[in-house]
């Protein structure tokens, strides 16, 4: 009988702990409050000035993620790339320049062995049959606004879709076809 006693005393505040601790809200890490804010958003249009959506950009400690949110698309893959000028003119955008950091020593290509990829190089999105895009790309070692550099100053900095999917390897746009929508990245506030 003792102790069945000495175990109910030892029992009864576990039980106790274990009921309050179930009644107290916990605060999630992941809560909206401690996510990350975007650092910029571009507007993508087409040369006749079609709305084709938005992408987002966050910067993480090792690159940035764009989240792609489109519209008005052709069905099918199709290459999206960061353009190092941030003008988005003409009927092909070719105001918008090359790739960013694109150069001899790093040509085209996320599965180029001679050196690449380029910082403009990204994953292929796919555009379902109502025309959206619902995608995240990740660009490891590059940042819209990283430290010390300011991409968004100076030249500015294009997101371009392509009418076709790339490659990543066959120089220099990887097959990528035409420029078909372009959008200017603006920093968010």
């Amino acid at each position: 009988m003792r102790h069945r006693l000495l175990l109910a005393c030892l029992i009864a505040p576990l039980a106790a702990a274990s009921a309050t601790a179930a009644q107290t809200p916990t605060t999630a890490v992941n809560s909206p409050s401690a996510a990350p804010r975007p650092v910029a958003t571009a507007e993508l249009h087409d040369a006749a000035g079609t709305d084709f959506g938005t992408v987002t950009a966050w910067r993480g400690p090792l690159g940035l993620l764009l989240r792609i949110e489109g519209k008005n698309w052709p069905e099918g893959w199709h290459s999206v790339h960061l353009h190092a000028v941030g003008k988005c003119e003409g009927p092909g955008f070719t105001s918008a320049g090359g790739h960013l950091n694109h150069t001899e020593a790093r040509p085209h290509g996320l599965l180029n062995q001679n050196g690449g990829p380029d910082l403009g190089d990204l994953q292929n999105v796919w555009a379902a049959g109502d025309g959206t895009v619902k995608a995240e790309v990740y660009l490891s070692g590059a940042g819209l606004v990283p430290p010390g550099v300011d991409q968004l100053g100076g030249d500015g900095l294009t997101f371009m879709v392509h009418a076709n999917a790339d490659d990543h390897v066959s120089q220099p746009i990887g097959g990528a076809g035409a420029r078909i929508a372009c959008g200017v990245f603006e920093r968010a506030d």
